[in-house]
């Protein structure tokens, strides 16, 4: 991190604004290059009036696969929309809640994995000592600034970041832009 750190001035992770529509464009981007991911975002977020789960409960399936989304995404989309306008999940708590409780309750929402809970933390929430051990940059980041390239485990990943703690959100922050220069945004 000593040499990693210096190398990008006063950069530093930044919110992207609202919780659900954080996890709607996560959702929008899975599995889809970056550009498509955005091309596809556009369209639908220009569909509702405001992006609110109660205006994408209102929204016509038809509207939605126009603006490229698949079944699934809409799928994941509706539940996401009802989980917010239910509040089935606890919005207002997550401010106070330990990181794992959150990680639960995202999960049971359609679409949402760990790894996009994860992200969530990190860049939405702006927890400091998240280490998302699936995500592949961290991994590739560790064996690269660490190993000479090795290939490296999740258990040399997590001795690692033992190091960066209590600080792994900013530490895996920079190890990703390691690998690409650009920031890292969800």
């Amino acid at each position: 991190m000593k040499r990693l750190i210096p190398q990008f001035g006063n950069a530093s992770l930044q919110s992207r604004g609202d919780a659900f529509t954080t996890l709607a464009r996560s959702i929008v981007g899975q599995q889809i290059s970056v550009k498509a991911a955005q091309s596809v975002w556009e369209r639908f977020a220009a569909l509702p009036k405001r992006m609110t789960p109660a205006n994408v409960l209102k929204l016509k399936v038809d509207d939605m696969r126009q603006a490229g989304l698949s079944a699934r995404k809409i799928e994941y989309l509706v539940d996401l929309a009802l989980h917010f306008d239910s509040g089935a999940i606890r919005v207002d708590s997550w401010r106070a809640m330990e990181d794992e409780d959150i990680i639960g309750e995202l999960v049971g929402i359609r679409g949402i994995g760990r790894w996009t809970a994860e992200m969530f933390l990190i860049f939405h929430l702006m927890r400091p000592n998240v280490l998302p051990l699936d995500d592949v940059g961290l991994i590739t980041g560790i064996s690269k600034n660490y190993f000479s390239g090795d290939p490296v485990s999740r258990s040399d990943a997590r001795e690692v970041a033992a190091a960066w703690q209590p600080f792994c959100s900013v530490a895996t922050w920079y190890i990703w832009r390691s690998l690409d220069p650009l920031p890292v945004t969800y």
